[in-house]
């Protein structure tokens, strides 16, 4: 019983598996008919290729489920999907085939980068070419462009290969000379913590016999004045006094006008002047003079009015002419600070050293004591048994023993230093005077020395500016004159014109400048930098090759000592005997140095009869000129219906086939224009030239 019955479930498992396979074998059949259904549709798809497209696609089929070959046989397979449900399916299948084009995003443009160039000039067109790496014919073609006829040997120089530089993508620049590069440690600025207060640095100014030595003797409480012949100061002293107030170091200057040159070198030098001018004499010529080199140089002035102690001092009439001049004393309402004083006595002396160094601290001066040193030479001279001897005044930095120095074309190093008190020293702050032994040769005074830590680099310094300086002796030197005021002098838009007056008598002086005192325009600045009487002397050469000024005299002569001076630095010198003619020709040439107005002057008119098309020479127009002339060169302008619709240049002229300068009235010509081809039947070209008219005052 037990076997029949298990042969009985085992036939009927079978018959289940039979009848379950032939649902599955059905279904299958069903499956395989409606995928033949779907394949046209599915064989429309376009193949996707941008991952993009496939990224959209992707959201697309999140959204909303689209049938594939799989999930078609899935859905039919569960027998839930009928005909009439395929029927949006195919409506997504072609919602697929018509997705939008994207386009490709346009890639930003590129700035090209302007690459920076340092050159040394001049410069020939072939060495140019090189460095730009350019074919020189290139570099040729684009400066003809800019109207310079050139060729590959020509040297060029820096403002030309600027502006070619521009055109080709280049910043150029001026490459740092030899000089510059070793000087460079020299020029650059100093740390602020590094910084420390210096001394500053007073020169002595004034008439001859004011007192200045004297002055300066009481200050330092030794006897200078009794060593030097006749009382008056031979040479620049620099003297270092310490005092309780602080230290300051003093430059006497000689007050005779055979030094106005040393007084000029010791303006420049300077930080603070002390103006000497004696309370019984007052100002005098050469008073004047110190105040005008002090003003050129830019330099603080205290006035120390000397010798009150004589009866006939007047402290009152000197402040007077003083404010006359310009220094209105602080007591006044003024800014200058006016100390009165005696050498003799020594009166007022602690007051005008409170006023030097509390003037001394509203400047800040300050210097690096820790880096090369820098300055300048006060005096040199040949000594019989030392050889050159040179009187150096630090301005930055340390100067030590053992040093390399170059001083002007002199290269040296330091075998002995001295102060001012002729004691041996081993190294000289800033503001500090010492005398020096080993320089090669006898630098002028007012020459600066640098410090160079390699002897070899130095020793060639000093040999290119040996060689610079024979290069300068050939060429001659060139100085402001009035033919070529226009050119000289230009300050952007403002232009200046210093001058320097001397003329017979008072009147004429005060004349001449009330004349020159309405020229001056707000366009041009007018400056009389110096104006005395008597006649033209060293010290107004040496002032006017510091301050480039013209030098103007009026009945008076040249004196012989200054007539070296002026052919050498080649200054201009006008003297004159009638105001008129002076007035005259400054006037002149303040009317070159106003900016011209442009002025369109007519040439010509024609009138286009006939447009040629050409295919070699592009659009022709052929005219005739009804008046006047139409030359190669000249500008002009087509106008259309009463409107100017093009204003340039001819790029050609011609009569026939022929090139022609110019054509005149009553005679046919054919045109082209420069970058322009948009003419027509009856258009009308008028030709006209740029004149520059010089303005008046």
């Amino acid at each position: 019983m037990i076997k029949k019955d298990k042969k009985q479930n085992q036939r009927k498992i079978r018959s289940s598996k039979e009848k379950k396979l032939k649902v599955v074998k059905s279904t299958q059949a069903k499956i395989a008919r409606k995928s033949k259904k779907l394949e046209p549709a599915l064989k429309k798809i376009k193949p996707i290729r941008s991952a993009r497209k496939r990224s959209e696609i992707k959201k697309e089929e999140s959204a909303t489920p689209v049938l594939s070959s799989t999930s078609a046989r899935e859905v039919l397979a569960s027998s839930e999907l009928t005909e009439e449900k395929i029927v949006p399916q195919k409506i997504i299948l072609k919602k697929e085939e018509t997705l939008p084009v994207l386009e490709r995003p346009t890639p930003p443009k590129v700035i090209p980068e302007v690459k920076e160039l340092e050159l040394n000039f001049p410069i020939s067109v072939k060495d140019l070419a090189i460095k730009l790496q350019q074919k020189p014919s290139e570099l040729i073609k684009n400066l003809i462009n800019m109207g310079l006829m050139v060729n590959i040997n020509q040297a060029l120089e820096e403002q030309i290969v600027a502006s070619l530089g521009q055109r080709l993508g280049f910043r150029i620049k001026r490459a740092p000379t030899e000089e510059e590069t070793l000087l460079h440690i020299h020029y650059q600025p100093d740390p602020l913590e590094l910084l420390k207060p210096r001394p500053p640095v007073v020169t002595l100014m004034g008439h001859v016999d004011h007192g200045k030595t004297s002055l300066l003797d009481a200050i330092r409480k030794t006897k200078i004045a009794e060593s030097e012949y006749g009382g008056i100061t031979q040479h620049i002293g620099a003297y270092h006094v310490c005092l309780p107030h602080g230290i300051i170091t003093f430059l006497d200057t000689p007050g005779h006008e055979a030094f106005t040159a040393m007084r000029a070198r010791g303006a420049r030098i300077t930080d603070i002047v002390v103006l000497v001018v004696a309370a019984d004499d007052g100002v005098m010529p050469q008073t004047i003079e110190a105040i005008d080199h002090a003003r050129a140089a830019n330099v603080s002035i205290i006035v120390a009015i000397n010798k009150i102690d004589k009866p006939q001092a007047n402290i009152e009439r000197v402040k007077k002419q003083l404010s006359e001049l310009g220094l209105t004393p602080e007591d006044w309402g003024g800014k200058t600070i006016t100390v009165a004083v005696s050498a003799k006595t020594q009166v007022g002396i602690d007051e005008l050293l409170e006023m030097i160094l509390l003037e001394a601290q509203m400047l800040e001066l300050k210097a690096n004591p820790y880096r090369l040193a820098k300055g300048v030479v006060i005096e040199a001279k040949l000594s019989p048994g030392k050889g050159p001897v040179c009187t150096l005044l630090v301005q930055n930095g340390t100067l030590h023993l053992n040093d390399n120095i170059v001083v002007g074309k002199y290269y040296g190093k330091i075998r002995a230093m001295f102060n001012d008190r002729s004691q041996s020293v081993t190294e000289a702050g800033p503001s500090f005077p010492a005398e020096v032994l080993g320089i090669s040769g006898i630098p002028e005074a007012g020459e600066e020395f640098f410090v160079i830590e390699d002897e070899h680099k130095a020793k060639e310094l000093a040999k290119l500016r040996q060689e610079k300086e024979k290069l300068a002796q050939i060429r001659s030197p060139k100085r402001i004159n009035l033919e070529e005021l226009y050119t000289q002098i230009k300050e952007g838009k403002l232009k200046e014109l210093k001058l320097i007056i001397k003329a017979d008598v008072h009147g004429s002086l005060e004349a001449i400048k009330e004349v020159l005192s309405k020229l001056s325009t707000p366009e041009i600045k007018l400056d009389i930098i110096h104006a005395g009487v008597g006649s033209i002397n060293p010290s107004d050469a040496i002032l006017a090759v510091a301050s480039n000024a013209l030098i103007l005299g009026f009945n008076v002569t040249v004196d012989d000592l200054a007539k070296p001076i002026i052919a050498r630095e080649g200054l201009d010198v006008r003297t004159y005997n009638v105001i008129y003619e002076l007035s005259s020709d400054i006037k002149q040439a303040l009317e070159g140095m106003l900016e011209p107005k442009l002025k369109k002057v007519f040439l010509g008119r024609a009138e286009i009869k006939r447009v040629f098309k050409l295919s070699r020479a592009g659009t022709v127009a052929g005219c005739f000129v009804n008046k006047g002339k139409i030359t190669r060169n000249a500008l002009v302008s087509l106008v259309r219906n009463g409107q100017i619709i093009f204003e340039g240049s001819l790029s050609s002229l011609k009569r026939f086939k022929d090139d022609v300068r110019e054509v005149v009235e009553g005679f046919e010509c054919g045109m082209t224009f420069s970058g322009f081809e948009d003419i027509r039947e009856g258009d009308i070209i008028e030709a006209y030239q740029i004149e520059k008219i010089a303005r008046k005052l």
